[in-house]
């Protein structure tokens, strides 16, 4: 009786082990175009609208005018500047989804001392205060969960997931505490009339100083995590946390100094919020940015100048979608579907990078 002959399957998905540059941003390049195309048969089919038109109205609505673009730019660095926090816990695989709350403390902190102390110093002292405070909240925010983990390897998805409820039950108790006027449950904007805390126009522009802050962050990012021996122990502990182990690199040493920048930073990302853009406290002060920019640090792979693009790519969409859906009585549902189309296909673009898909050719006299 002859040997049962091997079917390979016609179709194999196999992990690349590189791919250059130039072939990877072609593939997202394509994604791109891809989902372009699909948004656009989608708009046709439910509006019978012209596509261009409306993919017109979203550059309008997002670089239509000088503030409108000023706006977008401030609301990219605030993205920017969490992704930039989530790129070393990532990459060091410590799922840190905790960055909502690092961002509420770090707010509650400075919207205190605006309230309190706004009126007793300086500005430029103020904000260097708000600034150090902010940064020391969010690092013992993240410094928590990194504790149990070392200690009890306790699930830091999870535990991070759980900090957020609390950073949202204290900033609702602040909230009710500053409460102005008494009974609105709003804390209002804070100092409006003589901006004790506010950060100063630079350049003519009241988001200029939001720039120069994030970019700084980006920049420094990059080279830590590129050039210092810090950055190699977070890239090493990623890569198999046994061959840390094995090269002499302390994992609860790494865990515990890197939660403690990355929360650090999205602690500083609070400050941001409330003293360059809002000027107030709230319990949407992150407004679910937290969660997004994991979606931003990891499409950029980490790399923070990657970021910049996917971070103001997702604010675009965010903006543009908000233009289409009041210009052309769109509902909200169908604006999300267009950038939930353009994302799936960027987001699907890694797929191809990461792996290729090889086909099985039937042998000439085969069966």
């Amino acid at each position: 009786m002859s040997a049962a002959v091997k079917r390979e399957p016609a179709v194999r998905i196999v992990k690349r082990d590189s791919i250059p540059r130039w072939k990877s941003w072609g593939i997202r390049l394509l994604s791109v175009v891809l989902a372009l195309i699909l948004s656009g048969l989608f708009i046709f089919a439910v509006t019978k609208l012209n596509p261009i038109q409306v993919y017109v109205e979203m550059y309008s609505g997002a670089l239509g005018t000088t503030n409108r673009t000023w706006t977008t730019i401030r609301d990219t660095m605030m993205l920017l500047c969490i992704g930039v926090g989530l790129a070393p816990a990532f990459k060091m695989r410590f799922w840190n989804i905790g960055a909502e709350g690092q961002i509420l403390v770090g707010g509650c902190c400075t919207a205190g001392m605006m309230i309190y102390l706004g009126a007793q110093i300086s500005t430029p002292l103020l904000l260097c205060l708000m600034a150090v405070v902010s940064i020391i909240a969010g690092a013992l925010w993240g410094l928590v969960p990194a504790i149990f983990k070392s200690r009890w390897n306790t699930n830091e998805t999870l535990f991070t997931l759980m900090m957020n409820y609390v950073a949202i039950q204290i900033t609702s108790y602040c909230v009710a505490l500053w409460e102005n006027p008494w009974g609105s449950n709003s804390v209002g904007v804070i100092h409006r009339q003589t901006k004790f805390g506010w950060f100063p126009p630079l350049f003519g522009q009241d988001y200029a100083l939001n720039v120069i802050l994030v970019m700084a962050l980006t920049v420094g990012m990059y080279l830590y995590l590129r050039y210092s021996k810090q950055g190699y122990e977070i890239a090493v502990v990623g890569e198999s946390a046994n061959t840390a182990r094995y090269a002499g690199i302390k994992l609860s040493r790494v865990y515990l100094r890197t939660m403690a920048i990355s929360g650090a930073i999205c602690g500083l990302a609070g400050f941001i919020a409330v003293a360059g853009s809002s000027h107030t406290i709230s319990t949407n002060t992150a407004g679910g940015r937290g969660f997004t920019a994991i979606i931003v640090a990891w499409l950029a792979q980490f790399n923070t100048f990657v970021m910049v693009l996917i971070a103001f790519l997702l604010v675009f969409l965010e903006k543009g979608a908000i233009r289409v859906a009041s210009q052309f009585n769109l509902n909200d549902y169908a604006s999300n579907i267009i950038t939930g189309i353009i994302l799936f296909c960027i987001i699907g673009s890694e797929f191809f990078i990461n792996y290729k898909l090889v086909f099985h050719r039937r042998k000439e006299g085969g069966k």
